[in-house]
């Protein structure tokens, strides 16, 4: 790809052309559709020729548009496929931080099978998570909803799984109410507390074959269980991840940190601004947050609404609450 440099009172004009018409018809999208959101974005104007590209408007503007489209360029003709979800969030986390290495970080995949499925982390502080759980032995992710705390970890502990660097995937959620009674619900225990796992099951089978990850909870290398179930057991060679970890107890949570055995991982997820603990328990979350914060061989990620890969509308309704929180 070659560029050429004009520029013009007021405005810059830059020119990319790019090598291969293939990679860049890709690039610019079905009926430009790609080109169209990097103009809305970033308060520009993209005329197209053949594979020559203009860009004109503001300096900062123009910067942003030739380093988003030559990243995303270079990333295609590397064999990655980008969909304009994929498109949007590149601009987001251009915006948050202009000098990002697209590239470096839409080419961090997690593989999941043999079938090379894959998930990639879809912003800065997301890359920052799976770096962290390849790195440290106990990781809290500390953050609101739709963030991938959950997600990236169960995607990281099944590489892990089918690499056999671990034997068992373990994942836990504490069984707390949340306006309805557990005791009013039909069926006996596990019947009344699977809703509450339901979540960690939806995930699962996001990223295995509903079949084969059948075979594996069946056979007891992966097991989803209550919180409650984790007392008194020590946890050798396991992935284990603690979901919904806000709603612990102080003691719950100690009681699930000193689970962790020999060879082992264990992730803890939660949102401090979701407690549904009764008003006279604190949260374990928050109270771990302060005192194992610092220790080496543990780390906390910390997600903010910036980093909600949901429908765009779910940034805005958390910003919306914390607002209303603080007035």
């Amino acid at each position: 790809m070659k560029t050429k440099v004009k520029a013009s009172q007021g405005e810059r004009l830059s020119q990319l052309i790019f090598d291969d018409i293939g990679v860049a018809k890709n690039l610019f999208g079905e009926y430009n559709i790609n080109l169209k959101l990097i103009e809305k974005a970033l308060g520009i104007n993209i005329h197209i020729r053949g594979t020559q590209i203009s860009i004109q408007g503001p300096d900062l503007g123009v910067s942003q548009a030739e380093k988003l489209l030559t990243e995303l360029y270079e990333l295609i003709r590397n064999g990655n496929s980008l969909s304009g979800s994929e498109i949007k969030q590149a601009l987001r986390i251009s915006n948050t931080d202009p000098q990002v290495n697209l590239k470096e970080l839409f080419s961090d995949t997690i593989y999941l099978s043999s079938k090379q499925r894959k998930v990639t982390p879809k912003s800065l502080m997301q890359s920052k998570y799976v770096e962290a759980i390849r790195k440290f032995d106990v990781v809290f992710a500390i953050g609101p909803a739709g963030t991938g705390k959950t997600y990236l970890a169960m995607a990281m502990a099944m590489n892990l799984l089918m690499k056999k660097e671990v034997n068992r995937l373990v994942l836990a959620r504490p069984a707390v109410e949340a306006g309805e009674k557990l005791g009013y619900l039909p069926g006996d225990l596990f019947e009344k507390v699977n809703p509450y796992l339901r979540p960690l099951y939806d995930a699962l089978h996001d990223m295995v074959d509903y079949e084969q990850a059948s075979k594996l909870v069946e056979r007891g290398t992966i097991e989803v269980a209550p919180l409650g179930f984790m007392r008194g057991r020590t946890l050798n060679n396991c992935f284990v991840i603690l979901d919904e970890a806000q709603n612990t107890t102080s003691e719950q949570m100690m009681m699930f940190l000193t689970r962790l055995g020999f060879d082992s991982k264990a992730v803890i997820t939660g949102d401090i601004t979701q407690v549904d603990l009764p008003a006279d328990k604190s949260s374990g979350l928050i109270e771990a947050r302060g005192i194992l914060q610092g220790i080496p061989g543990i780390e906390f990620i910390h997600f903010s609404e910036k980093d909600v890969v949901r429908h765009p509308l779910v940034q805005e309704i958390i910003k919306a609450y914390e607002k209303a929180k603080k007035c």
